[in-house]
């Protein structure tokens, strides 16, 4: 089918039917051919039909000269098209990947834009799907990565679509000459030494020689990955599920998995389960360090693994795999002297206390383990306070951070850990509240 006599307002219409009790439509308009064609489309389309309020949102990356007249650019499309528009400068940090940095102060500006049941609306089409697709393969992802880009996903507040993924490009400038619709052409798309350029600018045009609907049959591979995805994404979580048994230290908020049903899984499962777990707490690392995993996952039974990932450190203890990140990273202050044991006291990185009930005279501190602590038990007399936590399965990151109630030098509690944790009469309990960490990725 010649993809240039598509009907695009029926087939864009169709791809957004799902979408039209949203709060605002807004669009990535950049001022080149896809978005400019995506915006003309929405407004042709708000006059025949019932629409969200529709809305432009330009980011301004700063990288080139050329790009300072863009911003005048867009305001004067969308003044004539009665469409209002926002333009978000942003900075981009250096690093090894420009288009990458670029990519990302580009999406995070989007999601602070969107509010609840809003949606962002992105022009990527069947080209730019199937040049994600070749770059991804020769750099060896997995399905995952080779699913490319998704038609939708959550976005800060809201979603972001895109509507266009079986739309070619030749369809939008067919449908843009048609329109008389004017456009911005970014120089650096004609820079080889960026991957997609030379992809598009090299390796298509060759590809297409040979195999003309190229672009069609590596975007349509792309799908079947996603399809395939999506299949491991359902074992993942039934996979998940076994493992995700309650633990006597979920008060902690930290994120965790039993060990052993993990380990019961074949080593391709195991990866799968961990990569969905995982997915939203970091980054996910590539093939050559799964090895991390393994060593976690095979040591002896009173070691200590850590598995040092982009966003945090899994952890081994308790028959358990726990997700560290954020504070729970970062060694704890020292003692703090608690005068007014009537409020609750903030422990810098650490949370905060509270004492119910009755509580004990002072001069109150808490202080935190240093090693050789007793604490007298009714009954029990002294008993070394490690061999307490042992008794109780204590997982070895939480045992420095436990809050210990002390009256001057003497011990008198250990926060949240029963017959521990309150007066030998019951008189008062010595409440710990831990920080919560940050529980992954946007």
């Amino acid at each position: 089918m010649n993809q240039s006599r598509i009907d695009l307002p029926t087939g864009l219409l169709t791809q957004l039917s799902p979408w039209l009790n949203a709060t605002a439509w807004h669009i990535a308009f950049s001022g080149g051919l896809d978005s400019t064609v995506l915006l003309h489309l929405l407004v042709s389309l708000s006059k025949h039909h019932t629409l969200p309020p529709i809305r432009a949102l330009h980011v301004h990356h700063g990288l080139q000269a050329a790009a300072d007249a863009w911003p005048e650019h867009c305001r004067r499309v969308c003044e004539a098209l009665g469409v209002p528009l926002q333009v978000v400068s942003v900075e981009v940090c250096p690093g090894a990947s420009l288009e990458r940095a670029a990519r990302e102060a580009r999406y995070a500006a989007f999601a602070a834009t969107l509010q609840a049941d809003e949606v962002l609306l992105t022009a990527q089409h069947q080209d730019d799907q199937a040049e994600t697709l070749l770059f991804r393969l020769l750099r060896g992802a997995g399905v995952r990565g080779l699913s490319a880009m998704p038609r939708q996903r959550p976005l800060g507040h809201g979603y972001l679509l895109r509507p266009l993924l079986e739309v070619s490009r030749a369809a939008l400038e067919a449908y843009a000459t048609q329109q008389g619709l004017n456009w911005i052409e970014d120089p650096s798309n004609d820079d080889l030494r960026y991957s997609r350029n030379y992809l598009r600018r090299r390796v298509f045009p060759l590809l297409a020689e040979h195999w003309p609907r190229a672009s069609m049959s590596l975007a349509r591979s792309a799908a079947h990955m996603s399809e395939a995805q999506d299949l491991l994404s359902d074992l993942a979580r039934l996979d998940l599920a076994a493992a995700a048994s309650p633990d006597a230290f979920d008060w902690l908020g930290v994120p965790s998995l039993e060990l052993a049903p993990l380990q019961a899984l074949s080593a391709a499962r195991q990866r799968n389960a961990l990569s969905h777990w995982l997915a939203a707490l970091t980054l996910l690392p590539d093939s050559d360090h799964w090895s991390g995993w393994d060593a976690l996952r095979d040591a002896v039974h009173d070691a200590r693994p850590i598995w040092r990932l982009a966003g945090g450190e899994l952890h081994r203890g308790g028959g358990r795999v726990w997700w560290l990140s954020d504070h729970w990273l970062r060694p704890v202050a020292g003692a703090v002297q608690w005068p007014d044991p009537a409020a609750a006291l903030y422990l810098p990185g650490n949370g905060r206390v509270t004492l119910n009930g009755q509580r004990p005279a002072g001069p109150l501190w808490i202080r935190y383990r240093q090693g050789g602590e007793v604490l007298q038990l009714p009954g029990r007399g002294h008993r070394d306070l490690k061999r307490l936590l042992n008794e109780r399965a204590v997982p070895a990151f939480v045992r420095g951070r436990l809050p210990l109630l002390y009256q001057g030098q003497r011990l008198l509690a250990v926060a949240n850990l029963g017959g521990l944790d309150c007066a030998a009469d019951g008189s008062w309990q010595l409440v710990w509240q831990p920080g919560s960490q940050d529980r992954g990725l946007s």
